[in-house]
Parts: structure tokens; sequence; C-alpha cells
């Protein structure tokens, strides 16, 4: 059985020790670029933090590579999310608040919308998926 508590406060936990963070200056909805500070090396580290603590492989644009998969129609046109896009982008990240993802977004700029929750959800969705296979 997964304690999700237990499981957000190592997720946490790594944060801190990645971005050299406090606790307390972390919040479940808190942006990883905007509020945390991280740049694009510290996803790497991150990743590679909540790899080790929970014995997981996170796929490196997995969030992406399924709202492309979850897309009726194109996912993006020229750099920019489609209507179709938008609508699998914000069912793939359905802890980002759904008006920051609208067509026209940029593809580019989804690692801004990652939340320590993305994280945690990843982490769980992981997590389960090697529960089951181990059952």
């Amino acid at each position: 059985m997964i304690d999700e508590d237990a499981i957000y406060s190592r997720v946490v936990e790594e944060f801190c020790e990645a971005l050299g963070l406090d606790e307390d200056e972390i919040e479940p909805d808190s942006k990883v670029i905007d509020d945390l500070g991280a740049e694009s090396l510290d996803f790497l580290d991150v990743a590679f933090r909540l790899e080790r603590a929970f014995g997981i492989k996170i796929p490196r644009g997995e969030v992406q590579r399924a709202a492309e998969e979850g897309a009726a129609e194109a996912f993006e046109v020229e750099g920019r999310l489609t209507d179709s896009g938008a609508t699998a982008l914000r069912a793939a990240m359905p802890e980002v608040d759904p008006s920051e993802i609208e067509a026209g977004f940029a593809v580019r700029d989804i690692p801004g919308l990652f939340t320590v929750r993305t994280f945690l959800n990843l982490v769980l969705k992981l997590l389960r998926e090697k529960e089951a296979s181990e059952a």
C-alpha cells in the first residue's frame, strides 16, 4: 500500500536537497521554475534524486508524451498547442490550473507549468505501476 503523505514528504525532501531550499519554502502547488527558482538542469537533478529515492525510472518528457498520445488531433503546430493539444495537456496535468493551458501555448514552455505536485503525481503513478508489475 502506497502512503501518499510519506511519499510527498520524501519528494519535498529531494526538492530541498536539489534546490537548497527549506521545507517551509515548498508547497504542493509551487511552480518548480517560477516559485522555486529551478533551472533545466535542476529538473534532471530532481528526477535523478526521485529515481534513486523510490527505485523508479522517470522517462524524460513523460508528461508531454502522455499528452501527445491523448490528443485527438495534432498536439501542436509550429511549436504551439492546438485546441486538441491543450485539452490533452490539461488531462495529463490535472494539478495545473486549466486556464494556464490554452491553445497557442508554446510547447517549449511546458516545463514552466510543472509543480511539486506534478512530480508527486508522476512518482505515485510509477510506484503504482511498479507495485502492480511485482504483484
